[in-house]
């Protein structure tokens, strides 16, 4: 490969970029701020949104679509929405260009195509897509109304960072309505269930589910629960977030329907969206100083197959038995990459599929021809090991389980070793600055919260579903607390 990995241990922000740009995930592109997904990246993101979309569907949810451009009085309808993105926001003002008459050769915005009134760029969805339920519901019989949208939003970072911060990500954002505020609580809960479940069994990531506080709270929601992860090196970055908007969104639109009483009354809403920040927590949950390091459930290839030739002459033997052996492990259902190139050596291509995460990798030759044996090299321990070629189907097959569990469990591990239970200021403090998460008691106060993210850069990632209670002290007030939250610095 072109470039030697950063050591993680040496420059964590490098080691980080080196992956996704050798493993060929994404680029920068011309337009600041903003990503080139390459085609091994997206064929990963491909397969997180197949699994999340047939979840999704599962549930009852159909996917839909809603315009890029939102008219800026829509916007403002839903005030702490509008105010909690307003500094993020892209603005058109013009629809056309013409020649500059001061400068030959470029072009300046037309004032005659100044436009009646500013389309804000969306950074999220809730004003188009309430505004359009207006005209979907009128009966409790229209409900519940159930819409997920795969879309791109822009949200103008100041600080970038392929994946976990551009200018313009990817992402799904449903959008749902409800007779009841009970029925809308348990579409919250149900798809913070989902997100978990796939964090844990697709990417192998384990994540603590919460409830976010006040000042972490999305802008327009009652409450916002969420999935917390853990990177490696100990910070904690938000894999994914369910919203209960209550009422507020339809009162900002007038949604209202008419229930079985016959009575007049504003729906009760949800929103929720993971976003190609998963990605980012893929790379940093699992990956090593050789690259990336792909759970098997998630990798768009399971198994690549190298041809170990020695001289023409074996090559037309060697193609037959792999592709022989290629067809019995995708009779298994197993995804199979058979890389029979002339342009490089072995070598270049275990290197190559190495630093792409491939979770197994088979090499034969002659030799293992004569000998009925195939070498299998596994990505995420690098043991390598020779094994009978009968009945290999069903040896990498279990294989791959194995490796999706094992994946799993190192990061769980890491997170048990990293997690601590803190009772002063100083030792939350100390846990921050080794990298982990602090569960500590607070005072319950936004106040308290914003004190300690200004003195430690630290948030409260989360107040745990189902918290144990216990009588304690805020680690900062020394007020009376019954809960510990998780404080962790955050990407």
């Amino acid at each position: 490969m072109s470039k030697k990995i950063t050591p993680r241990d040496q420059n964590y922000s490098e080691w980080y970029l080196d992956i996704v740009k050798e493993a060929e995930l994404a680029e920068h592109s011309a337009v600041k701020g903003c990503m080139v997904i390459k085609p091994y990246g997206y064929a990963i993101w491909e397969k997180m949104r197949d699994d999340l979309d047939r979840r999704f569907k599962e549930t009852g949810h159909q996917n839909a679509y809603f315009p890029l451009f939102i008219p800026k009085s829509l916007f403002e309808a839903e005030e702490k929405n509008a105010e909690g993105f307003a500094k993020e926001c892209a603005v058109v003002t013009h629809y056309r260009l013409k020649n500059d008459p001061n400068n030959k050769g470029k072009l300046i915005a037309d004032p005659d195509s100044k436009l009646e009134e500013e389309l804000i760029v969306r950074p999220t969805s809730e004003a188009v897509i309430w505004n359009t339920y207006k005209g979907w519901i009128q009966s409790y019989r229209d409900l519940p109304l159930l819409i997920n949208q795969w879309a791109n939003v822009v949200r103008w970072e100041m600080r970038t960072r392929l994946f976990l911060r551009t200018a313009e990500f990817l992402w799904q954002e449903g959008h749902t309505a409800h007779a009841t505020k009970e029925e809308a609580i348990a579409e919250t809960e149900q798809m913070l269930e989902v997100y978990a479940d796939f964090a844990e069994s697709i990417l192998a990531i384990p994540v603590i589910k919460g409830i976010k506080t006040e000042n972490e709270r999305f802008a327009g929601a009652e409450e916002t629960y969420c999935i917390e992860a853990m990177m490696q090196d100990g910070k904690a970055l938000q894999a994914g977030t369910s919203h209960f908007l209550g009422q507020n969104f339809a009162k900002a639109f007038d949604v209202k329907f008419s229930n079985k009483e016959n009575k007049l009354d504003y729906v009760w809403g949800t929103s929720w969206g993971v976003s190609t920040r998963l990605m980012g927590a893929l790379v940093m949950s699992h990956s090593d100083d050789s690259g990336l390091v792909i759970p098997p459930r998630l990798a768009p290839i399971q198994v690549v197959i190298v041809p170990i030739y020695k001289g023409a002459d074996s090559v037309s033997t060697l193609d037959e038995a792999c592709l022989t052996l290629k067809k019995q492990l995708e009779a298994k259902g197993i995804i199979v990459k058979f890389d029979n190139r002339d342009t490089q050596t072995p070598g270049f291509k275990f290197a190559e599929w190495e630093m792409k995460g491939v979770p197994v990798r088979l090499a034969l030759g002659l030799r293992d021809l004569e000998n009925k044996t195939i070498e299998v090299a596994r990505r995420d321990t690098k043991e390598k090991q020779s094994v009978a070629s009968e009945g290999i189907a069903e040896y990498v097959n279990n294989l791959l389980a194995e490796i999706q569990e094992n994946l799993y469990q190192k990061a769980l591990e890491r997170r048990t070793k990293m997690t601590y239970e803190v009772n002063s200021y100083d030792e939350l403090k100390a846990v921050l600055e080794k990298g982990g998460f602090a569960l500590a008691h607070w005072d319950g106060t936004g106040e308290t919260e914003e004190k300690i993210k200004t003195e430690t850069k630290a948030t409260i990632r989360c107040i745990p579903l189902g918290n144990k209670q216990e009588e304690g002290k805020c680690i900062y007030s020394g007020k009376p607390s019954k809960e510990r939250v998780v404080f962790a610095i955050a990407y």
